[in-house]
């Protein structure tokens, strides 16, 4: 079952990276039409149960798939499994519009929770600088999760900056 509901928010903290050609908020609810129409023909086939909900924030499409308690939707909620998603679901949207994607995908609750494990990351990374370290470095992570990290870094009253080539790519935290 299936429930495409479309919420418009512009929020200034979603904002990370700013493309040359910004989608407009029509092309960004058929980007996230195509993406749920990607992700429910996934679950069918897989036989999950899971309502879709799709939101435009920030300059990109959010695919939220949820389910209840009883539901094996777990099952695609680990952290690899929905970065694994999200890139096909990107690819899916783009061989339709060809457009590149910034969609970003949550399944099952599992953005929260990696939020979570980021703020952990960071509270022990602060406190590291705070027992003598100059720095500290946190281990490659995509750019959604980057900029995450630089919010949180940045009201706890730090700076940090990222690293890195490719997957290698990190974050470096300091003091302000």
């Amino acid at each position: 079952m299936t429930d495409n509901t479309l919420q418009q928010q512009d929020s200034p903290e979603e904002n990370d990276v700013t493309l040359e050609a910004d989608l407009s908020a029509e092309e960004l609810e058929d980007e996230g039409d195509i993406a749920a129409d990607y992700i429910e023909e996934l679950l069918d086939i897989t036989d999950l149960d899971g309502d879709i909900e799709i939101s435009v924030r920030g300059g990109r499409s959010y695919i939220s798939v949820t389910s209840n308690e009883d539901s094996n939707l777990r099952l695609l909620s680990k952290p690899e499994t929905v970065s694994a998603l999200q890139e096909l679901t990107r690819i899916a949207v783009q061989a339709k519009t060809g457009d590149f994607s910034r969609l970003i995908l949550d399944i099952g609750g599992s953005r929260e929770t990696r939020q979570n494990e980021l703020s952990v990351l960071v509270d022990r990374a602060i406190e590291r600088i705070e027992g003598g370290a100059s720095s500290a470095a946190l281990p490659p992570m995509s750019s959604y999760e980057r900029k995450l990290v630089h919010d949180m870094v940045a009201d706890r009253g730090f700076t940090s900056e990222s690293e890195g080539e490719g997957r290698d790519r990190h974050t470096v935290i300091t003091r302000a």
